[in-house]
């Protein structure tokens, strides 16, 4: 991946392609059928996974024009927020054996379609694709997320949109705010109010997204 430079060309700028790799991986997994190295031997490697991710970042590829792109993952391990929230998505279930012994060779797939894969350790990918369309911006290149994970609305402004691929959803400014009811500028605040199951974080009782947009409307 070359390093990023503004466009020469002010009217053209340029476009940086992220894609959220542990969303993709996991919805690689769930979406196709237990795909074996050894067709109908359950004790060989599984490839479902490998298989559903080359499709899905071939098709992404094909759509979406991007002078840059990378693909970035979770690295493993414990990040900053487990030891800041120890309850920190402590609900969620382990990954599956077939789906863990996938993600080495899913990376380097990647890197032979031609992607940079980038992870950091002791922070998440979330993280990580913050900060690159933050540096992307002060470059003047607008970003394109591929995800689905709606805590990367927070990031959408004029520079900065976010796609959903799978439920063929555009996340951009006014996107966001029709499906949440507040502007990006606000999801951090909308999010906190409401909390977030998924990733076993509370909210303030008895606040929910009714109430949350109600409240941020009048003061925020």
């Amino acid at each position: 991946m070359p390093a990023m430079t503004e466009s020469p060309e002010a009217s053209q700028p340029r476009t940086l392609l992220l894609v959220d790799g542990s969303s993709y991986l996991y919805r690689a997994f769930h979406a196709m059928p237990d795909l074996r190295a050894v067709p109908g031997d359950p004790t060989s490697p599984a490839t479902g996974a490998i298989r559903g991710m080359i499709n899905m970042m071939q098709k992404l590829r094909k759509d979406v024009r991007a002078d840059y792109a990378a693909c970035v993952f979770d690295a493993p391990g414990k990040t900053f927020r487990d030891d800041l929230y120890p309850e920190y998505k402590a609900t969620r279930s382990p990954m599956p054996d077939d789906l863990r012994a996938q993600i080495e060779p899913i990376h380097e797939v990647v890197r032979l379609l031609g992607w940079k894969v980038l992870y950091v350790p002791s922070v998440e990918a979330d993280d990580v694709i913050g900060t690159l369309s933050c540096m992307a911006k002060e470059r003047g290149i607008h970003t394109v997320i591929s995800s689905g994970d709606k805590d990367l609305s927070q990031l959408v402004n004029e520079h900065v949109v976010v796609i959903d691929t799978m439920n063929d959803r555009v996340r951009d400014i006014a996107g966001v705010e029709a499906e949440f009811g507040v502007p990006p500028r606000l999801m951090v605040d909308y999010q906190t109010l409401v909390g977030d199951s998924v990733d076993n974080v509370p909210g303030v009782d008895k606040v929910g997204p009714k109430t949350a947009v109600k409240l941020l409307q009048e003061y925020g």
